[in-house]
This record gives C-alpha cells, sequence and structure tokens, in this order.
C-alpha cells in the first residue's frame, strides 16, 4: 500500500482523459531552458482533469513541437484563437500535456 502511494507521488506524470479544449486567445507563452515549452490558455472547458485547468506543456522533442510553438507565438502576437489537444498526461505541477495545436481567426 506504502509502495503505490509511494509510486504515484514520485510518478512524474498522471494520467487524466484526453481531448480537445475551447478555442481561446494565447495568455502567456514560456519557452524554457527545460526540455518543454509552457501557454497559459484561459480555456473554459480542459477536458485533461490536470489540477491547473489553464496551464498546458509539450516536449520540446515531440514531433511537430516546433511547428506548435510558431503556432503559438503567432496566436500570441496576432490575437487568433487556439485550442489544444490534450493526451491526458499531467506533469507534477498539475499542467495538462498536448500534442495537437488548432488556430482559427
Amino acid at each position: 500500500m506504502i509502495s503505490g502511494a509511494c509510486a504515484l507521488v514520485l510518478s512524474p506524470l498522471v494520467q487524466a482523459d484526453a481531448g480537445w479544449t475551447d478555442y481561446v486567445t494565447v495568455a502567456e507563452l514560456v519557452p524554457t531552458a527545460h526540455h518543454y515549452y509552457e501557454v497559459r490558455l484561459p480555456v473554459g472547458k480542459n477536458p485533461s482533469g490536470c489540477m491547473n485547468k489553464t496551464r498546458f506543456y509539450q516536449d520540446y522533442r515531440s514531433p511537430g513541437a516546433d511547428k506548435m510553438f510558431q503556432t503559438m507565438l503567432e496566436g500570441l502576437r496576432s490575437g487568433i484563437r487556439v485550442r489544444v489537444y490534450v493526451t491526458g498526461r499531467c506533469n507534477l505541477n498539475g499542467y495538462s500535456e498536448i500534442s495537437s495545436v488548432s488556430a482559427i481567426p
């Protein structure tokens, strides 16, 4: 029992639900020195169930991460609305992992 609880607490990721968020404007984009970037999207619904409903992250090494980062940057610059697909994985900060980005004017 204790080892199971320790494994959950010490696990870098927690599983939740996957799906698309609603379209919103990008509130903040944070390139980090770590292996991922962070983005804040003021979504009304985040299907992941992660603790932090408006913070998301993506590993720089993910296929297409550079293009998704550029889409987020363009959204921040121009005000176009974006939505993200959350994978159902949460990091220790409670941020939702993303795997896709969609944008509309």
